[in-house]
């Protein structure tokens, strides 16, 4: 059974190119030096290639998370809702205010309570008929 080959590192790559040049004449340095530097660069940047691309793969994939954060940014899309009629205006900020105060002073309720509303406006009838949290439902004038 032979000995297994023991990796080398840069300090034996380094003692072994000395050894080398101590050991060879200038023409054959050349020849003798190269190979066996390019053979160790090759096996120490395969190993070290390996975490590059552990962190190429974590950069990449942080990257991937801030396209699509930045992707649901662009696709939000903002609104603004203003409701015009015999001479009144309200806006949807004007009429969810309203809805939360008849939720606080007309219902008595917490508006910590309240999770959503749905409010249908009709303009003839001066009245928006609202339904909150889905079982309180009823309307007001606007």
């Amino acid at each position: 059974m032979a000995p297994a080959k023991k990796a080398t590192t840069k300090p034996e790559v380094k003692a072994a190119e000395a050894a080398v040049k101590t050991t060879v004449p200038k023409t054959e340095e050349k020849a003798a030096v190269k190979p066996a530097a390019k053979a160790e660069e090759k096996k120490v940047s395969v190993s070290a290639a390996a975490p590059a691309k552990k962190e190429t793969a974590k950069k990449a994939a942080g990257r991937k998370a801030t396209v699509k954060k930045s992707a649901a940014k662009k696709t939000e899309l903002k609104t603004s809702v203003c409701l015009q009629f015999a001479g009144k205006s309200y806006t949807e900020d004007d009429l969810v205010k309203m809805a939360r105060d008849v939720w606080k002073y007309d219902l008595k309720q917490k508006l910590g309570d309240l999770v959503s509303i749905e409010l249908y406006v009709k303009p003839e009838e001066n009245t928006a008929y609202y339904i909150m949290n889905k079982d309180f439902s009823g309307n007001f004038y606007i």
